[in-house]
């Protein structure tokens, strides 16, 4: 089968060349995200000769407190990727104080997304789906940028919204894990469906989740979906290929 982790921190791990040259050995379509923009061209230097890993650039929500300031490097650096993230809003009791700073740095990205136009972007929505989804709909839209939730955890209503405005859903093993998870993911739509990992931050077998771990969401997304895994991996694969091909580019071939 073949692969997709929409959602990865590969520069978080003990190796981040090693955990690319993995990912790209393997043939599995990976997008490593960036938590700050200075460690961006890192990232980028890493995978600029990769077939089938991506970088995206980012800027946390969960660090907007403490980095905020670096928000005009992420703009000086904007037209360096096609692909956005790790961006959003966390409305978690740890991230809340930082809630309306957060905000102000989510309308500028989305604005100047809008205004370079053909970004793909991995969102962040912890306890704040609605706002997202408010923010998206007046800031960017669906012919200038599309949108990938990661880890959505909002209500089915929610989703559908989300649905509507275009969005697509990376989903992980931790969503999976849960009755509330299955019943909010067994309702999205497949044509929207990617998988990710989101790892080092979830696990397998104790140990941090690798871009290969996404086979275990792709098996339980087939039962899911009553579909055999390699059906639910080609639909993955085929969403994949709508999402980027989008804006033109071509990296994957039938």
């Amino acid at each position: 089968m073949r692969l997709v982790d929409f959602h990865c921190h590969l520069d978080l791990y003990p190796d981040p060349a090693a955990a690319i040259a993995e990912a790209e050995a393997a043939g599995i379509y990976t997008l490593t995200v960036t938590t700050t923009p200075r460690a961006w061209p890192r990232n980028l230097l890493l995978t600029k000769d990769t077939r089938h890993v991506r970088a995206a650039l980012g800027l946390h929500p969960q660090l907007v407190a403490e980095h905020s300031h670096e928000i005009s490097v992420w703009e000086n650096h904007l037209q360096e990727t096609r692909y956005v993230g790790e961006v959003g809003l966390d409305g978690g009791p740890q991230y809340f104080r930082s809630l309306d700073l957060q905000k102000r740095v989510f309308e500028r990205v989305l604005k100047q997304c809008a205004k370079a136009g053909g970004k793909i972007l991995t969102v962040h929505s912890v306890r704040t789906a609605k706002t997202v989804l408010d923010m998206i709909e007046m800031d960017l839209p669906p012919s200038k940028g599309k949108v990938v939730l990661h880890w959505f955890t909002g209500s089915k209503s929610e989703a559908r919204r989300a649905v509507e405005l275009g969005c697509y859903f990376s989903v992980n093993g931790a969503m999976l894990s849960t009755e509330k998870g299955r019943a909010l993911v067994g309702e999205l739509p497949t044509d929207r469906l990617l998988t990710e990992t989101d790892g080092p931050f979830t696990q397998v077998n104790g140990r941090p989740s690798r871009p290969g771990d996404v086979a275990v969401v792709v098996e339980q997304l087939a039962s899911l979906h009553l579909k055999p895994q390699s059906v639910l991996a080609e639909i993955v694969i085929s969403n994949l290929r709508t999402l980027v091909n989008a804006f033109g580019e071509v990296i994957l071939e039938h």
